[in-house]
């Protein structure tokens, strides 16, 4: 609890033990409503002083004008025999507990973020003329290098050049394992360095920084309104000055006729008092704010209330499939030799693509781990299109496609491959077939459960691929996934998703890397990017991002958006019924001051514990997936 919420606190229980002593004073004359002044000033003098501040201002109709009518207005209806003195203080006693109960709860709410806020770094250790300085990282250069020692925030991000260790990164992608790092990595600011010395050579300015980025990103959030609490504003500002002419015509029009005055003017001051809007107000705006704070506790960043709104609606969810719901890695998959070992086929391949450094290259010589004697390799010659040929120990050694393998001859020497879900690399020896080896991207371990927890909720699930037609389908197979689209250039994805969008029921999302995918990110009704610890292709392009790259992490952002706005619908209905029905009775002189705090604070108090509950079950919200349910990663 804040120091202002002790105050208010302290407030609350003096003007309670204020309210008594007047009570229990026995006193009836006519300067009664004396005794319960003090009482009523100490608990709500902040209500008296905002509305006529407001009013200076022309903010005319707000809660705070109808706190202070009504209950001055109470004040007044003592002079005409009512007695709603004590009613008057109680009612601005039980609005001030209200208002605590908002503070506490909006303060629990922006816990998840102030712990993000925590990791914004004090200082960088940069490595100047005269040694290490301690420095403001907004003040360190692009180029310049930084020390992290072990238990410091790493500042800014940038490139190992000396060093390993492992960093604390749960802050900024709720992934409780740690990472490690070794020279020739990235870090990424926000994180905290557990063990070893690094030297770092920074990539990005402070303010184009991860932790930068995330920061801004998630305190913006609440400028982009969802359409619930755009209602809400817009019904406020008819609905106020409405009630107000509502209570002005229930106090004037039926006493010219039926008389009594006082009687028709306490109803109108009930009604006021039941009137306000601060329910709605309050709460509506509060449930997106706990939502959106919960889900970045999960590392799912949520850029506005209306993207949460969308995603609970969505209906279906089209994927990317590299680095999306893969790892984007190549690995060898399999080795088919023949007449050789599978050490000798790999160590084959590797040596002759030792010059290469593409992608399908250095997974060869990764898997194969050895090192090559210069003096055995020899005419190294790259064939475009085809791959690679080199003389290894004097032989003359190919490695490279199926058309390769055509223009050697020995396309017949080799057996059935059929579609393989991969790139396959051929290898012949002194034109003699020798065998093939298979690269595959890799699937995430929880893209299986996550693509199978869509499917179980009803969510049809789609996969738009540039790859081509085999390993394209083999990973929607293996997903789960109905439907797949392989070949595609961006250009052709965009069309294809405003395609899936027409046919859609409902709200259509999109997942891709943010990267590449950035046009049809910024397409479909919801964009939601792999983070990859800080892309800032997916941070700039999408509407949500996933910080860990955790494909799970859809199913759990869709499941919170979906209690979020659940919980919003609650309060509105409740709140608005219970306000129409109180309403009627107090026009009819059926409700009393009392019913009338109920239906007015007592509503707010309820909705504002119910919008709290974003807060709980977004906290609650971990990975749907437990790591002893992971299945192995598979080959697409």
């Amino acid at each position: 609890m804040t120091q202002k919420q002790k105050t208010m606190l302290l407030r609350i229980i003096a003007g309670a033990a204020l309210l008594l002593a007047a009570v229990l004073v026995p006193y009836a004359g006519p300067w009664r409503f004396l005794l319960f002044l003090p009482a009523y000033f100490t608990a709500g003098w902040d209500v008296l002083w905002r509305a006529a501040r407001n009013i200076a201002h022309g903010q005319v109709f707000d809660e705070n004008f109808l706190m202070a009518l009504a209950t001055v207005g109470a004040f007044c209806t003592g002079f005409f025999g009512q007695g709603e003195y004590p009613e008057a203080v109680f009612v601005m006693l039980f609005y001030q507990v209200g208002e605590l109960f908002q503070g506490v709860a909006v303060g629990r709410s922006r816990q998840s973020i102030s712990s993000l806020m925590e990791l914004c770094p004090d200082y960088a250790n940069a490595e100047r003329p005269e040694g290490l300085v301690r420095t403001d990282p907004e003040d360190v250069a692009v180029g310049e290098v930084i020390v992290i020692k072990p238990g410091e925030k790493v500042p800014l991000d940038g490139l190992v050049i000396e060093g390993n260790s492992t960093l604390d990164v749960a802050a900024l992608t709720g992934e409780p394992m740690p990472l490690s790092v070794a020279e020739g990595e990235r870090v990424h600011s926000g994180c905290v360095n557990l063990t070893g010395l690094l030297r770092v050579r920074v990539e990005t300015a402070f303010a184009q920084s991860t932790v930068s980025k995330i920061l801004d990103l998630v305190e913006n959030a609440s400028s982009k309104k969802a359409r619930a609490e755009n209602f809400i504003t817009r019904f406020a500002k008819y609905y106020t000055p409405g009630v107000v002419l509502s209570a002005l015509a229930l106090a004037v029009l039926p006493p010219l006729f039926v008389g009594g005055w006082a009687v028709w003017l306490s109803r109108a001051l009930t009604f006021l008092v039941v009137s306000c809007p601060c329910a709605l107000v309050i709460s509506v705006p509060l449930s997106f704010f706990g939502g959106i704070g919960g889900a970045s506790r999960q590392g799912v960043l949520i850029k506005g209330g209306n993207y949460m709104e969308a995603l609970a609606q969505a209906d279906t969810v089209v994927f990317d499939k590299t680095g999306t719901l893969t790892q984007g890695v190549f690995r060898v998959a399999k080795t088919c030799p023949v007449g050789i070992s599978k050490e000798q086929l790999l160590e084959l391949a590797a040596m002759a693509e030792h010059y290469s450094d593409h992608p399908i290259s250095r997974s060869l010589k990764e898997a194969w781990g050895g090192q090559v004697a210069p003096d055995r390799l020899s005419g190294a010659q790259e064939l475009p299109g085809c791959g690679v040929r080199v003389k290894i120990d004097g032989k003359a050694v190919w490695a490279g496609n199926h058309k390769l393998m055509a223009q050697l001859g020995v396309a017949d020497q080799i057996g059935q491959t059929g579609d393989q879900p991969g790139t396959v690399v051929h290898v012949a020896v002194e034109k003699t077939y020798v065998g093939y080896i298979l690269i595959a991207d890799q699937l995430k371990p929880d893209a299986l459960e996550a693509v199978s927890h869509l499917n179980s909720q009803g969510i049809r699930t789609v996969m738009l691929t540039g790859d081509a037609k085999a390993p394209g389908e083999a990973a929607a197979r293996a997903l789960g996934i109905g439907e797949v689209y392989t070949q595609l250039l961006p250009a052709d994805k965009v069309e294809k998703v405003e395609e899936l969008m027409r046919g859609a029921k409902a709200k259509l999302v999109f997942v891709g890397d943010g990267i590449n995918d950035a046009p049809v990110l910024s397409r479909a009704d919801v964009g939601i990017a792999m983070g990859g610890l800080g892309s800032d292709a997916a941070i700039e392009a999408a509407d949500i991002v996933l910080m860990d790259d955790k494909p799970s992490k859809i199913a759990t952002a869709i499941r919170i958006s979906r209690k979020t706005l659940g919980i919003v619908r609650q309060n509105i209905v409740f709140a608005l019924g219970v306000k129409a029905l109180v309403l009627v009775l107090s026009a009819l002189g059926l409700a009393g001051m009392w019913l009338a705090v109920f239906a007015d604070v007592g509503v707010m108090i309820l909705a504002v514990l119910n919008a709290t509950r974003t807060y709980f079950t977004s906290a609650s919200a971990g990975p749907l997936i437990a790591e002893s349910g992971k299945a192995p990663p598979s080959p697409v």
